[in-house]
């Protein structure tokens, strides 16, 4: 019998995180296959295609492995899972980016997939938002992360906070200092 995350409660999860982390490769198989319907839909909110959206979870997959001795177990194991999506949907996304950029602008036929800032228009809105993300970056890369969980996942401030292992104010603050660098972002600059 497969395990869906539907079919198993946040405890049982938990529970499942907490061996995993003990090195039970049963519980770790068993994990991974029960969170991997989430991860794909959340790598989905951010990619529209959706072979772009299963490499992206894949990759999330392979990191929650490799990763979950960082889980600190204060918070839900799906919040921290959560993160994780994100991070693979984004470098995903970055590497799509730089793929369908040809390097020299007369090269710009023979891509085999078309530019993903533009493959989807009921898309667009999020790509819009992770374009704006990978602007505020390269200057305030503190601000990210918590805009993206909190006004694209939809995480609760509190939820952030535990999750990122910061004071619920620097929760707000970040939020809002770049929410305030993004609005002109996306309006295309004005």
């Amino acid at each position: 019998m497969v395990m869906t995350a539907d079919a198993l409660t946040a405890d049982e999860i938990d529970d499942l995180a907490r061996r995993a982390q003990g090195g039970d490769t049963d519980a770790m198989e068993a994990l991974l296959a029960a969170v991997r319907p989430r991860t794909l839909n959340v790598c989905r909110g951010v990619l529209p295609h959706l072979a772009d959206a299963e490499d992206a979870c894949q990759e999330a997959l392979l990191n929650v492995a490799r990763k979950i001795g960082s889980w600190n177990g204060r918070g839900r194991f799906t919040t921290w899972l959560h993160v994780v999506a994100v991070n693979s949907a984004r470098t995903t996304y970055r590497r799509l980016k730089n793929q369908a950029t040809p390097q020299d602008p007369q090269e710009s036929f023979g891509l085999d997939r078309p530019d993903p800032r533009t493959t989807s228009v009921i898309a667009g809105t999020r790509l819009d938002l992770l374009e704006a993300m990978e602007t505020i970056e390269k200057d305030h890369p503190q601000f990210v992360e918590p805009l993206l969980l909190r006004d694209v996942y939809g995480l609760s401030y509190d939820e952030i906070a535990t999750l990122l292992g910061v004071p619920l104010g620097t929760v707000k603050a970040q939020i809002h200092h770049g929410r305030k660098l993004a609005r002109p972002l996306l309006r295309g600059g004005e």
